[in-house]
């Protein structure tokens, strides 16, 4: 079992590019050991900033040194960070056109008992309704480094979402494919097309393991890049498969599934069914215990499938 968070792995690749990169600066709102970016705050501290529990001073501080010629990493959980700091994303980073980088750490339920008010169910839609703002939300270390190492090359703000915990690896070092804003093809399939992304694409990759035992053919793209869509990937997928499912650690409006769902209604017409949080306050527990109790995990997406299918 990984032991190794993405969030980890974020601050690995930071500071491995910082060591001759002096324009790469980290701002946190207090949240420097939960983002696991201690270390380079003790590495670097002339490329770090600590602007306290103040997220909207964050984001906007970000873009201010941004338009300065820097590149700011802004990381605060996402919970607060897609919704205190909205109209400084939305205004100063994304209308502005500037190189900023906001990561959302502990993404989803990940704070678990903490509840309602530290869970980020809805930072989908409302930063994919940011025009000029890209959505990332990679689904393991491998590819949260491949996706940060492709950040480092770009001048575009983007909002990335990790969750605060190890997932299970869906890829390996030596075989972690990776195209920037394109879908990974996890697994081909004709019966079936299960699109995921974040936690939920080593559970829809479980699942096709799990469909293929009972002659059920899935294939699994991993959409680690929700905005932009990888329209092209959806249509290919759709077009050879009876039914689409989708999968995301988000409430049920306005993301991964609705996206998928208005690409496939206007390009190939078939059904699509949605695994996700429901329009309600979650029960406490781990992520592990959520996902179960609402079926996110293997056997929830595979029994999705099915009735997609109408099996």
């Amino acid at each position: 079992m990984n032991k190794i968070a993405n969030r980890k792995v974020i601050c690995d690749v930071l500071m491995e590019h910082a060591k001759t990169d002096k324009d790469i600066v980290v701002l946190c709102s207090d949240s420097r050991g939960s983002a696991s970016l201690t270390p380079f705050f003790d590495t670097y501290p002339e490329q770090s900033v600590e602007v306290g529990i103040a997220e909207q001073d964050l984001v906007g501080i970000a873009a201010g040194l941004a338009k300065s010629g820097k590149k700011p990493y802004a990381a605060s959980p996402a919970s607060f960070l897609s919704t205190r700091s909205y109209e400084q994303a939305k205004v100063d980073c994304a209308y502005s056109d500037q190189n900023v980088k906001l990561i959302g750490i502990s993404g989803g339920i990940s704070y678990g008992a903490l509840g309602m008010s530290h869970h980020s169910a809805q930072d989908i839609a409302a930063m994919s309704a940011i025009p000029n703002m890209r959505v990332y939300l990679p689904s393991d270390r491998f590819q949260t480094r491949k996706l940060f190492e492709a950040l480092l090359q770009d001048e575009k703000c983007a909002y990335i979402r990790v969750g605060r915990n190890p997932v299970e690896d869906v890829y390996t070092e030596e075989s972690c494919p990776f195209e920037m804003n394109k879908a990974t093809l996890v697994r081909e399939g004709s019966d079936v097309t299960i699109v995921a992304c974040g936690e939920m694409v080593k559970p829809a990759k479980d699942a096709a393991e799990l469909l293929a035992k009972e002659g059920i053919s899935a294939e699994v793209l991993d959409m680690y890049c929700v905005k932009p869509l990888d329209k092209e990937a959806i249509i290919r997928s759709a077009s050879k498969t009876k039914a689409v499912v989708t999968a995301e650690e988000h409430a049920p409006f306005g993301g991964l599934g609705s996206m998928v769902a208005q690409v496939v209604a206007e390009n190939c017409p078939k059904k699509v069914l949605e695994v996700a949080l429901p329009d309600a306050p979650v029960i406490t527990g781990t992520s592990t215990e959520v996902f179960n109790y609402y079926g996110m995990n293997a056997e929830g997406i595979a029994k999705k499938a099915k009735e997609a299918l109408g099996i």
